[in-house]
This record gives structure tokens, sequence and C-alpha cells, in this order.
């Protein structure tokens, strides 16, 4: 399959995809190498344009998927054209239901009690569903496993042949493994989806669905954990808005596009 077109916002190549178009390219991509997707929201796209290390850190990743509202309206304004986000914990969910017989899943990240009800809910949605095996122990800030559950984890899904890698170790944890491990994987397609563990498994509530078609998804998150969230939503959303302002007089390094 074709990779999907992409659009420039501040130096990040965002895919102008759906959730079906997705879905469809994740059948046949990583089959010969690893291949790595974001759900980019608009802290990630404002980090890569002003961390540079965090940007080096992150050209591991192959895909940039506009996973917030605000992203999509940005990019509509320049033409996209685009009627929805693709939001990781529903893309999570999708993916998994259209992938059920066949494909391998292994889920990274999240704790023990999470990582128990994400399979098992995802089991009871999709009883199909092969797990290759998972891992929910502790990530330090460089994206390294505790001991030597790195190369565990990393035997177990090439031994596997896991075909679907979910990340869910947030940032900046999960850029970090995935950049370490990336070149260790013999295939599969790695997805970098944070939050989607906790959503789906039932740990933490998602927004309402109106919140979500407004945008407002960050703000039900910081409310629901203000001295984790609070801090980080108005630094960075303040900083996406003052870079998207003032763009045509900011210099941000521009990626490739998608390479598959």
């Amino acid at each position: 399959m074709t990779p999907p077109a992409t659009m420039n916002l501040l130096g990040t190549p965002l895919c102008l995809t759906t959730y079906d178009a997705l879905i469809a390219g994740s059948r046949t991509w990583g089959r010969d190498a690893p291949v790595a997707v974001d759900f980019s929201n608009t802290q990630i796209v404002t980090m890569r344009g002003l961390d540079e290390a965090f940007r080096r850190t992150t050209r591991c990743m192959d895909l940039f998927v506009p996973d917030g509202m605000p992203l999509i309206w940005a990019l509509n304004d320049r033409g996209a054209g685009l009627q929805d986000r693709v939001y990781g914990p529903t893309f999570l969910r999708r993916c998994i239901a259209a992938n059920a017989d066949g494909p391998q899943h292994y889920f990274l990240g999240g704790s023990e009690e999470c990582g128990r009800r994400l399979v098992a809910n995802l089991k009871r949605a999709t009883p199909g569903l092969r797990v290759a095996g998972t891992y929910h122990g502790p990530c330090d800030a460089e994206g390294r496993l505790e001991g030597d559950d790195d190369d565990r984890v990393v035997r177990e899904i090439n031994e596997a042949g896991a075909d679907f890698i979910w990340v869910g170790l947030g940032t900046p944890k999960q850029y970090a493994w995935i950049e370490r491990n990336k070149r260790r994987l013999r295939r599969g397609v790695i997805l970098a989806v944070g939050y989607a563990f906790d959503v789906n498994a039932g740990t933490k509530a998602d927004a309402p669905m109106w919140m979500q078609r407004a945008g407002l998804t960050w703000l039900f998150r910081m409310k629901e954990e203000p001295r984790r969230l609070a801090g980080r939503y108005l630094k960075w959303n303040s900083l996406f808005l003052y870079c998207l302002l003032r763009e045509p007089f900011l210099s941000f390094d521009r990626d490739d596009g998608p390479a598959l």
C-alpha cells in the first residue's frame, strides 16, 4: 500500500489519513522490517519543533498520525480536508477488531492491573484476539526496562513474530524505548499509543464525546489528574498556539515523510 500523504506542521510530517486507511495500511507494513507509528498531539508536535533532543529521539518514528482535534483544525486550515482525528484509544480497539484472526499483538506498558484488565476487555470485545505477550514492568526516563527485561521483551516479540507491538509507556519514555529497540526487532508495526492502555483497560476515564469533538480531551484529562497534567498541558498548549501563530517567522527543521 502507498504510504499516506503528509502535511508539515511545525516541522512534523503529519499523515492525512483515516481510521480505515490506517488499519488497512497496518496490515501490510512491517512485514520485512519494523515500522513505527506515533499518535501525535499538540504536545508531541510542539516538542519536536522546539526540543532538538526529543526531535532526535522521535526520528525513529516512520508515521506521525494526528491524534488531537487542534491538529486537525490546523491541517484543515491549510487545505487538508480531514473529517476527524485518528485517536489512539479508539484506533487500538478498531485495529484489533479488524485484525482478530491471524495477526498477533504484543502489549508493552502500563501497570500489572492495567495490563490484565486491558487484555481481558479486548478479548471480551474481540474473542479471536491473539496475544503474543505482555510486559507491564517499570521503565526509566531513558526508555530502559528493569534489569534484563529489555532483552527478554525483544526476544519474546521476535520469537512470537508479533505483527502489532502496542507501546503504552507514555511521553517521553515510549519514544526512548522505541528508539533504543526498533533496530533489534525483526518485523512488526510498533504503535506508540500512551493513554490508550488506561482508557481501554478502564483504569482511567476518557473524555465524553462532546469534549473530544470540541478538542477538549486535554481539559478533561487535566481535571482528572491536575497535579500530574496541569503544568504539562498549560505549557505545551500555549507553546503550540504561539508557534502556530509565529510559524511564518520561526524556523523549524522539516523531517522527511513516511519512511515506508
